[in-house]
């Protein structure tokens, strides 16, 4: 454990290109994600606490939740930061493969290089059972396909904006409109040996329920077939398209229309939307159960002060 909580939350950057790209993307969840940063500022906004006293009572039984490795929390947000710090390398591996198709003398990165469709894909389909595995944990369900696919229905706040991003930046934009045709035609005729050598997936396998890699790859590929059906609504219900994203984006950052595939690569190794928003719900999770577990604590002092004062006022017996 590097960081507590409270640091990063306190830590979390109020506009970088992460902050602009989500805000640019808001149009797809309109009003449901705030940037949420500072630990008391996090504990106000999730519990609508005001007292100081009662925030500070929150905040030191949030710390010591997160602090125990008994518990869920640094488990899942270690999940949302493996994935999102492996997109630099799945970045620069996909523009290098870019580069190596527009400029002949470079060719032989081609040769060196995962093809870029492939890379993209293995990293959206992973992102998709991060969440899945996150979900369950936070929830305190097994790893549970089906009750994830069921969830989605009620997604919120920066776990739904989580989820629109992945569907802008790490589906429609690197693999195209037809992307989620795209991606499982890819992810169905991958092997066990080829995602072995896949950095991402060697990071967080651990994680991934499966006897074996075939096993996993088994569970990655039912993973993404079950939010098909959301991914294709929000695109249908939005009218979202490679080219209406990138024309939002430009409100917020500098990019050109014409180098979707740059784009992408761009996006994986200057963004981190999946640790930044996921910080967010690990911490929204975690102080909602710190805020119970006081409220329980104050009625249990209560009715022991309670019970102590009845007994106090009843007489002794002749």
């Amino acid at each position: 454990m590097s960081q507590h909580i409270s640091e990063l939350l306190d830590n979390l950057p109020s506009s970088n290109i992460t902050v602009y790209m989500l805000r640019s993307l808001d149009f797809i969840v309109p009003g449901e994600w705030q940037n949420l940063t500072g630990f008391e500022n996090n504990i106000r906004s999730v519990t609508g606490v005001t007292d100081k006293d009662q925030i500070k009572e929150i905040g030191k039984r949030a710390i010591a939740l997160y602090n125990d490795p008994s518990q869920v929390y640094q488990k899942t947000l270690w999940l949302y930061q493996t994935i999102d710090r492996a997109d630099s390398a799945i970045g620069a591996a996909a523009l290098a493969n870019k580069i190596g198709e527009k400029i002949s003398f470079l060719g032989f990165l081609n040769q060196l290089t995962p093809k870029a469709d492939t890379v993209q894909t293995i990293d959206l389909c992973l992102k998709v059972v991060v969440e899945l595995v996150a979900f369950c944990r936070l929830h305190g369900l097994p790893t549970s396909i089906e009750a994830f696919r069921a969830s989605l229905a009620n997604y919120h706040n920066d776990s739904v904006m989580r989820m629109a991003a992945l569907v802008a930046v790490d589906g429609l934009i690197p693999l195209g409109p037809n992307f989620i045709i795209k991606a499982q035609t890819i992810i169905s005729q991958l092997n066990a040996p080829e995602l072995e050598k896949n950095a991402t997936f060697q990071s967080i396998s651990s994680a991934i329920p499966g006897e074996n890699t075939a096993g996993k790859l088994g569970f990655i590929n039912q993973s993404f077939a079950s939010v098909k059906s959301w991914m294709s609504n929000l695109v249908t219900s939005r009218g979202l398209t490679p080219e209406k994203l990138v024309a939002h984006l430009q409100e917020y950052v500098n990019v050109a229309d014409d180098k979707l595939d740059y784009l992408a690569a761009f996006l994986d190794m200057s963004t981190n939307y999946y640790e930044h928003t996921g910080i967010q719900t690990v911490a929204r999770s975690l102080i909602l159960r710190a805020a119970e577990d006081v409220q329980a604590q104050d009625l249990g002092k209560k009715k022991k002060k309670k019970d102590k004062k009845e007994k106090g006022k009843k007489k002794p017996k002749d």
